[in-house]
């Protein structure tokens, strides 16, 4: 989403990574492709997954998020410097049929692996 992002005037603050906590999935169903991550629960083995951070108005927030389609949300998550920002996340429902792909570490890794 981020033609969305940019056509609202939000910025590009950093490349990084979320906390170890997180899963990564491949949500089931056609275009367009839609990561999920979802936080692990206690005992269950996560990695850290690349993200970006965007920094973004509060005014054009609201016509951003309205835009997100389902199971996709955003939420709170952790990055590996312990800063907690807002970002994507997806409903825990929707990863039951997904292919999990926490292994390649990122969205762009995943779709260059294709």
């Amino acid at each position: 989403m981020n033609w969305q992002l940019t056509e609202r005037g939000a910025r590009l603050v950093a490349s990084t990574t979320s906390s170890a906590d997180y899963k990564f999935f491949a949500l089931p169903g056609g275009l367009p492709y839609r990561p999920g991550m979802v936080q692990v629960d206690n005992g269950e083995q996560g990695a850290p997954i690349e993200v970006v951070v965007w920094e973004l108005s509060a005014r054009e927030f609201g016509s951003f998020v309205a835009g997100i389609p389902a199971p996709l949300g955003i939420g709170t998550f952790a990055l590996d410097n312990g800063e907690h920002v807002h970002g994507f996340v997806s409903e825990s429902y929707a990863v039951a049929d997904a292919v999990d792909i926490t292994h390649f570490g990122g969205w762009r890794a995943y779709l260059n692996s294709m």
